[in-house]
């Protein structure tokens, strides 16, 4: 029976695109190009690390979003993943975290796994807590934030770097662990991986598959909600100071004007 190592990875807008949101003040899907979020490609390279490391393992990489959302797994696979988990549905728009969270425990349990992998937050979001409520739902273990990650035994360590300390932490499997951008950088798909990614199975579910009812999720279901959203400012022209003596004090002045100093 192989080890299984699912990674949970997300379709986000890219970053450098115009974002926008839509009419029901959720993103606005149609006038950005979509990414496998990059914080996730972390998550994906420490489960292909740990595979190389552990006999007979599998990794399973996951993901709710729309149907674009398979360039994210084919990326995944296409840096070496075995196969993918795909979760789509009309009734998933505007889901927040709560509702992915009980989307992906559901999905994870009807893969199985060993260890989950999640990227330390999304690019978009940005929130961090998926990992933690995940790990909840699925009554498994949890270690956060780790910059290293090991299996030996039955056992899942890492090491959590932070400001003020290094801590080493150790939990029994089944467990869910986020990593962060200090855990190593993600490996480029060779043009061997892109190709053997089309090959590769993606599993489609829907909400049913899973015993999920539609109010649970989407925006009927969302614990969080924006009301308002406004266009960002359009860029005005800097404030010029000119050196003519004074050019110090009227850095100061105007640093302090805003708030700087």
């Amino acid at each position: 029976m192989s080890f299984k190592i699912v990674v949970a990875v997300k379709y986000v807008p890219d970053a450098a695109g115009d974002r926008r949101f839509a009419e029901d003040l959720t993103i606005d899907r149609e006038v950005v190009d979509g990414l496998l979020s990059e914080l996730d490609e972390y998550a994906v390279e420490q489960a292909l690390q740990l595979a190389e490391n552990t006999d007979d393992a599998e990794i399973i990489v996951v993901t709710v979003g729309p149907e674009d959302a398979q360039e994210a797994l084919r990326k995944a696979l296409s840096m070496g993943a075995d196969k993918a988990v795909h979760i789509e549905d009309d009734d998933l728009h505007g889901t927040d975290v709560m509702g992915t969270s009980l989307v992906l425990a559901k999905a994870i349990e009807h893969i199985g796994y060993d260890l989950v992998v999640c990227g330390m937050a999304s690019t978009d979001g940005a929130m961090g807590v998926l990992p933690a409520i995940l790990a909840e739902r699925l009554g498994a273990s949890q270690m956060t934030l780790l910059s290293q990650v090991n299996i030996e035994d039955g056992v899942v360590t890492g090491r959590r770097d932070n400001d003020a300390a290094t801590e080493q932490l150790r939990a029994s499997l089944p467990a869910v662990v986020s990593v962060t951008d200090l855990s190593g950088e993600a490996r480029y798909p060779s043009f061997k991986g892109i190709m053997a990614a089309k090959k590769k199975p993606v599993e489609s579910l829907a909400l049913s598959d899973l015993g999920i009812e539609a109010e649970e999720v989407g925006l009927e279901g969302a614990w969080t909600a924006v009301d308002a959203a406004a266009e960002r400012p359009a860029r005005t022209a800097g404030t010029i100071v000119e050196d003519a003596g004074e050019g110090g004090r009227q850095l100061g002045e105007f640093l302090a004007s805003q708030k700087f100093v």
